[in-house]
This record gives C-alpha cells, structure tokens and sequence, in this order.
C-alpha cells in the first residue's frame, strides 16, 4: 500500500485556505448536476424514460462541445442501454488510449446528485476543456450505464461490456480513470471513515479527495496522484491496496481491472463519509462545489500527463 499527501508540507489545512476555482466552470458543473439528480432525477432500467433522457443530455453534451458522440449499446431486459462516448484522437499514438469514464445510472429511489452525477459532470467539463486540443494519445470520455445494483459487478455492467468489448478487439487501452461520487468535503473532525485497516493509515476529516487502485495498477496511481499535486494543493490521499478490501472496487475501474488493464477510481469515499449515499437526500444542494470544481481542475492536468503531454498541434 501507498500512501500520497496531498499537501507539499504534510500539514493539514482549512478547506478555506485553497484558491478559488473559476466560476464558470463551477457553474456548468452545477448546471449538469442539477439536470442529472433535479430535473431528471433517479434513473435507471426501472425508469427507462429517465436514464434515456440523461443519455440524451450526455450525448448533447458532448455534441456541443465538438465531438460526435458514439453510442455502444446492448439488451437488457428486451430494453436497449447505451454506454457513451467521445474521442479525442491522438495525433501521435491514436492507438493508445486513456478512458476517463462515470456512471450516469443511479440507484433506485435516489436521484443520484452526488452518486453519480458529480462524476458524469466532471466527465462532461473535461471532454469539453480537451476539445480541439488533442494530447499524443487518445482520450476517451465515456458515461457508462448500469454501475448501480442489481448489476454492479456482473456481466449486465455497462463498463464490463465496454471493457470486454475493448480487451476482444485488443485495444491499447494505458490507463483508466473512474470518476466516482467526488462532490462532498468537511472539515469535521471524525467526518472520515474507512474499512479496516486502512483507518490506521489516513486521516479522519474527509477534505481530501482519495484515488484508489489495485495492487496492479500502482504505476499508474503514483503518476496519477503526482500530476495531480503539480496542479493544485487541494489534499489528496492515495493508496494501492488488494482488491479485497472492501470498496477499492466499488466502481467502473473494477470491470478494467477483469480486463488486465490498469485503472484507479477518484472518490470522495462515498459511504465512508458521504451521509445521504443511496438514500433520496442525494441532492444537488449537498454537493460542495468549489470543492468539487477545484478536483476537477487537478483532474485536468492529471488527464494531460496521463494522456502524453502536448501533441505540439494546438
């Protein structure tokens, strides 16, 4: 296990001392946060109408940002779903690619603010910050559908058909990142929980953001976090630790990892310290936002390292 600190002097800090983020982006953030978990609300195969109208926005979004959206579908229960993406080709390498990836469905009786519409706006924003400037290797923004029980972790999860599908053709996919429920901070004292042991290794306030991987995908982590800390000094924890340890699993990254690829999750913890997890308080008010916008920008320069740099062609 490894264990990255966020703050280049390893002193704990006010989530008040961080630079603010940009406003703009913090309100587009919002904006398809509250179109995901407001105006649409809880969706998945038991209220098709609603997972298929966020898969419209989604695919809108990407649209209106440059790309041509691509839809990968499959039946589930006579019912068509639809994994979706969009590609930034990379100019150098266009063969090598970098998922960054979410959920778009949420579990039933919860409408999903921050489970998982953080993770799907933070998608959406970067997709839309790398149009029309290709890095050397390809980047791939995908929404996944079907993460949320009763399909987690079977062969009905959207990110394992895309995974599946990616390893039969051979695809060169060099790193995965799963953006997951990454929208809610405290400064409380005890506001961090954790699965045992990891409680004795990290900090009991939940300001920071984690990234999670598996023992297999330590490389990957470690360059992740690090070109994270080179854009902002917002706390990060990291850690690669088995599989077996309940929650370093509990995402799309899972399906990558049955794949042999290399992937980690990006998570605020989700139930080791968000309250209102699975239940209908999953709100867009409760989500932190600036908090949130700050992560999104780090992500931004951990996508740019992850996905080779410049192209030398913006």
């Amino acid at each position: 296990m490894s264990q990255v600190n966020g703050w280049h002097d390893g002193k704990p800090r006010s989530m008040q001392d961080l630079p603010l983020p940009d406003a703009a982006a913090a309100r587009r953030l919002m904006t398809h946060i509250d179109m995901l978990a407001g105006t649409i609300g809880e969706r998945h195969l038991w209220r098709p109408s609603a997972l298929y109208q966020a898969a419209d926005y989604i695919r809108q979004s990407f649209a209106a940002a440059g790309y041509i959206p691509r839809s990968h579908g499959y039946e589930l229960h006579d019912i068509r779903v639809d994994n979706l993406e969009a590609v930034l080709e990379g100019p150098v390498a266009p063969a090598e690619a970098l998922v960054v990836g979410a959920h778009y469905d949420s579990v039933r009786g919860c409408p999903g603010a921050n489970d998982n519409g953080t993770g799907v706006a933070a998608v959406l924003e970067l997709a839309r910050r790398f149009a029309g400037r290709p890095r050397r290797r390809s980047i791939r923004f995908v929404a996944f559908v079907n993460e949320e029980p009763p399909w987690f972790l079977t062969p009905s999860m959207g990110s394992v058909v895309y995974a599946a599908a990616a390893r039969a053709r051979r695809e060169r996919i060099i790193g995965m990142l799963s953006l997951e429920t990454i929208g809610y901070y405290s400064d409380e004292p005890a506001s961090q929980q954790y699965p045992p042991p990891l409680h004795m290794l990290y900090p009991a306030t939940g300001n920071f953001i984690g990234f999670v991987s598996n023992l297999r995908s330590a490389r990957l982590l470690r360059r992740a976090a690090r070109a994270f800390k080179a854009r902002t000094p917002f706390p990060i924890q990291s850690a690669a630790a088995p599989a077996a340890v309940p929650g370093v699993g509990w995402s799309d990254h899972w399906s990558f990892w049955q794949e042999g690829y290399q992937a980690l999750m990006v998570t605020d913890t989700a139930p080791y310290r968000y309250p209102w997890y699975h239940t209908a308080e999953d709100t867009p008010d409760k989500i932190v936002l600036d908090r949130f916008a700050q992560v999104v920008d780090g992500l931004e320069h951990v996508v740019h390292v992850l996905a080779g740099g410049s192209a030398g062609v913006e």
